[in-house]
């Protein structure tokens, strides 16, 4: 497994959900950030429909202030919400325009996305909005370097990132969060409401069971803890 590149210097994040950054990749955001790097997200969703008992019209705004204490923890200050219905995301062309619009306006030289495969392991299916909004997004970062696609965007001009870098299972790249684990799991923990519906453990002990899961040594790459992507290339 290679190093994945780090000769960049702007990045842009690209998720359904409130809490998809915090459970796999930022522990890898806080590494980026700790280098200087200029790190922006962008949700598709606000997570309205991701609290069982709990009104979407409450959820949303709780959840939207959860991941932007929760990206503070690691260094960054853009959050973004396109403010699609959670759980009815489709990889449509409204989706693949406003990403696209979004890498315009940020101009990333690496965009980050979450994993859209079928499943994460046989047997255990992915979520229907995971698969949409990371698709959406492969196909917005060719939509955003052509003039043609969306002349609607013709105002911004065209920008084309050098790499794609999916967080998930089929990883063929990786780099060393040793030093971010912890920073990782305060993260993750911010999330204090939505972790507390999910299970009567310590929200602080969920989290750090969760960031030991998923920046667990990679076969092939020499750190500790890793974090792993597969990668995309592009221009």
């Amino acid at each position: 497994m290679e190093q994945l590149p780090e000769d960049w210097q702007r990045g842009l994040v690209i998720v359904a959900h409130p809490d998809d950054i915090e459970y796999g990749g930022s522990a890898a955001v806080a590494r980026w950030t700790r280098q200087g790097k200029d790190i922006r997200y962008v949700l598709v969703t606000s997570g309205e429909a991701g609290i069982a008992g709990l009104p979407p019209a409450q959820t949303g705004p709780l959840r939207q202030s959860e991941e932007i204490a929760s990206a503070k923890v690691v260094g960054v200050d853009s959050v973004e919400f396109l403010g699609y219905p959670d759980g009815r995301i489709e990889a449509s062309l409204p989706l693949r325009r406003d990403l696209a619009r979004a890498i315009r306006r940020h101009r990333p030289d690496m965009v980050v996305l979450g994993f859209f495969g079928d499943t994460w392991a046989p047997g255990f299916a992915n979520s229907a909005d995971h698969r949409a909004a990371g698709r959406a997004g492969l196909d917005a970062i060719s939509d955003a370097g052509n003039e043609w696609i969306f002349p609607e965007l013709s105002g911004l001009p065209i920008w084309s990132p050098r790499w794609a870098a999916v967080i998930g299972p089929d990883a063929t790249h990786a780099v060393d969060v040793t030093d971010t684990v912890e920073v990782a799991v305060e993260s993750l923990a911010a999330h204090t409401r939505y972790l507390s519906a999910l299970s009567r453990d310590p929200v602080i002990d969920q989290a750090r069971a969760v960031i030991e899961t998923t920046t667990a040594p990679k076969d092939g790459f020499p750190a500790a803890r890793a974090v792993g992507f597969e990668l995309y290339q592009f221009g």
